[in-house]
């Protein structure tokens, strides 16, 4: 139902505008839209987690532990409600609009994607980090030496790892948003 509508809208507009044919934005819309499922899925299972990990460990005494897992799961939480807005959002106009119209809210849409990935992803990425650190002596006072050194260094790989992902992600909507206001 959704392509037959995208469709006859694209159909309906003159031939020389620079968005291609309905079957080619369709098919880049279900990648972008796997790829925000695939970061909202490992950001829910992460969270899931750390939700899981509090429950299980946090005592009921506030502390730098309590409040290292609070704002882990505080700023994951708060980035996959960011990224279920923005998707549904963006869904919901594909449908609705034409072709110019899409093109417009487009460019307006990656602005304000660039000027999240600038702004809140650092954001949320520094509480989660300041969070991860808070737990680090709590970690090495209750495990041993080797399991401790496990836990710093695949902590430190897998933010590596996240901030390359997140880098990557800026660079590619970056550069698809220079490609619309190209045309």
């Amino acid at each position: 139902m959704k392509n037959d509508n995208l469709s006859q809208i694209w159909k309906s507009q003159p031939s020389d505008l620079s968005l291609d044919g309905p079957d080619n934005i369709i098919k880049k819309a279900k990648k972008q839209r796997n790829g925000q499922l695939i970061t909202i899925a490992v950001l829910s299972v992460t969270l899931l987690i750390l939700i899981s990990f509090t429950i299980k460990y946090a005592n009921s005494n506030w502390n730098n532990f309590t409040l290292g897992l609070l704002l882990m799961i505080s700023s994951l939480a708060f980035r996959v409600i960011i990224e279920l807005i923005g998707m549904y959002r963006k869904e919901s106009q594909l449908i609705m609009l034409d072709n110019v119209a899409y093109q417009k809210y487009l460019k307006a849409y990656y602005r304000m994607r660039l000027r999240t990935n600038y702004i809140i992803t650092p954001l949320c990425f520094g509480v989660y980090i300041f969070g991860f650190t808070m737990l680090l002596p709590y970690f090495k006072k209750e495990f041993s030496e080797g399991f401790y050194n496990y836990i710093l260094i695949s902590g430190t790989v897998s933010l590596v790892i996240v901030a390359a992902i997140i880098i990557n992600s800026l660079v590619k909507e970056h550069r698809f948003l220079n490609h619309l206001k190209r045309k």
